[in-house]
């Protein structure tokens, strides 16, 4: 951006209020119960557009390629939206935080309860080397200040050659120099009032927009990590920034599609079919900034109930009749939760009624009161049973959610 300038909006004039309409129709979204803040605030959208870079590549360097997710629509449109924001530079420098970020207006808004304040001697020889330097465009071309655009990175007066610019207390009283260069607030009243409505109306529609894909079934809602609210509180919470799928060592974390709308799109949610939780893990618990996760201790978290574990009897090999399996049930044992147990099904029986010996398979029955919904038994159906043996199409064994998770 700094090279190409020929795409640079120098004036960019009404653009730089979009950052109060984007935060006018965040704020409207969240009266209403609907998070929207995520989708744009900065920290959010970067962490969750680099870690569907990265998790990836990492996951597969350490634990094997072969238990990567494959990638899907919803983290290609996660970086393609990071992409985007970081591509809005062709237009400026920090075009995406003086015009858009609804985060920079919210500091813009305090910009009025800053201690210092910008002053320029009637020395100024309007050499524009001050809007040359001014990263947020907060010097107009009259070379007059936006005081709520004005970061007070104070780069204007290093660039100043006759040392013009000074920025002091603002209880400081100052002549400030030449008439015509005074402090000149870009967003009107007028301008405000009505922008602030049309935003207003627009994040309103747009909370019915992410509430209608809600689907408050308990059969239909996805699996959340560890030390989860209940489905509603922990949607009102989570603005899908990515944190706890960053620090899942396992990668059983995973972004959520529209399976629960727009407004779940890009939460957390465990994919089983790829790794199951890490009994000795509680790291995603530690780092929500929101408290749509909240914090558990290890023997806490071993104690949360995540879902259920069911098994398939249609399709689980023992249950058909196929073959003996074995493999859900020690890597449960491994785990220390013991919630799944062996049954002999399918004995042969002779003329008299009576079974015969050595028929029949040991099959896998979930032991409801003991199972927390770790997943790990659904990972080791799935990779062993249908990647790499292909026997069958889908795991036999998966975890359903709960209605209420918790201990």
């Amino acid at each position: 951006g700094r090279r190409i300038k020929r795409l640079h909006i120098n004036r960019r004039g009404w653009l730089v209020n979009l950052r109060y309409y984007l935060l006018a129709c965040v704020l409207a979204s969240a009266l209403l119960g609907v998070v929207t803040s995520g989708f744009l605030a900065a920290i959010p959208l970067l962490t969750r557009g680099v870690v569907s870079i990265l998790a990836p590549l990492q996951l597969g360097l350490t634990d094997g390629w072969e238990n990567v997710p494959p990638i899907t629509a919803t983290q290609i449109a996660s970086v393609a939206l990071t992409a985007a924001v970081i591509a809005l530079g062709l237009l400026g420098r920090r075009f995406w935080c003086g015009c858009l970020c609804p985060t920079g207006a919210i500091f813009s808004l305090a910009a009025s309860l800053r201690l210092t304040k910008r002053t320029v001697s009637d020395t100024c020889v309007r050499c524009a080397k001050c809007v040359e330097a001014c990263s947020f465009g907060a010097i107009k071309s009259d070379f007059a200040p936006d005081p709520t655009t004005c970061a007070s990175c104070q780069d204007c007066a290093g660039a100043c050659p006759v040392e013009t610019i000074n920025f002091v207390p603002r209880w400081q009283k100052h002549v400030s120099g030449p008439a015509d260069i005074i402090e000149t607030v870009s967003l009107t009243r007028r301008s405000m009032l009505a922008g602030m409505a049309g935003a207003i109306a627009v994040g309103a529609g747009i909370s019915k927009l992410f509430a209608a894909g809600r689907d408050p079934a308990p059969a239909s809602l996805p699996v959340r990590p560890p030390g989860s609210r209940s489905e509603q509180a922990f949607l009102a919470a989570c603005v899908s920034c990515g944190e706890c799928i960053k620090v899942c060592p396992v990668g059983a974390l995973q972004p959520l599609g529209l399976q629960q709308g727009l407004e779940g799109l890009w939460t957390p949610h465990i994919a089983a079919d790829w790794a199951g939780c890490d009994p000795n893990c509680n790291i995603c618990t530690q780092v929500c900034p929101t408290g749509a996760i909240r914090q558990l201790t290890l023997p806490e978290k071993h104690a949360f109930h995540l879902g259920l574990a069911a098994v398939d009897e249609n399709t689980c090999l023992p249950y058909t009749g196929k073959e003996q399996c074995g493999k859900c049930v020690p890597v449960c044992q491994n785990a220390g939760h013991n919630a799944l147990e062996y049954m002999l099904v399918g004995v042969e029986v002779d003329d008299e009624g009576m079974p015969v010996e050595d028929t029949g398979y040991l099959a896998p029955v979930v032991l409801e009161d003991k199972c927390v919904g770790c997943g790990l038994c659904q990972a080791t159906c799935h990779s062993l049973n249908v990647r790499k043996q292909q026997l069958l199409t889908a795991a036999a064994i998966t975890i359903h959610p709960v209605a209420t998770p918790g201990n």
